[in-house]
């Protein structure tokens, strides 16, 4: 596995400052955010489900925010999903993919069930949270 999907549940409209981007406003609903790590993807994940760290990715504005619904795992690489994913949901330009060509790698849904269909589709490997940790 190397890259992974967070499932975030936003419970009302919010305008958030996102570093250097600046206040993008964030519909109520649900959002899907495609990463990758090189290495240490599990500790990776851990630390987008801590509230205690420093601000380095677009993500972690948005997670002060919000809540991680689910994690999945994809053999897939992460430009690929935002690829697939851009097919059928709308997402925030250039949110998360300032390293690569991709328009995003963050994407919208009122509907949570829209996501999970996709993602089954994409065969991903769902993670689940047990007392703080991460495991399958």
């Amino acid at each position: 596995m190397k890259s992974y999907v967070l499932l975030i549940g936003l419970e009302k409209e919010e305008k958030i400052e996102v570093g250097r981007r600046g206040a993008i406003p964030f519909k109520e609903g649900f959002y899907a955010y495609v990463g990758s790590a090189k290495k240490n993807l599990i500790q990776r994940i851990e630390r987008h489900h801590s509230r205690e760290k420093k601000f380095h990715w677009h993500i972690d504005y948005l997670l002060e925010f919000s809540e991680i619904v689910e994690t999945y795992l994809s053999s897939m690489d992460e430009c690929e999903i935002a690829g697939e994913l851009s097919k059928n949901f709308s997402s925030i330009g250039g949110f998360g993919s300032s390293d690569c060509g991709c328009p995003s790698h963050l994407f919208y849904s009122g509907n949570i069930k829209d996501f999970r269909n996709s993602f089954r589709i994409m065969n991903f490997e769902k993670f689940r949270e047990l007392k703080g940790q991460l495991s399958r």
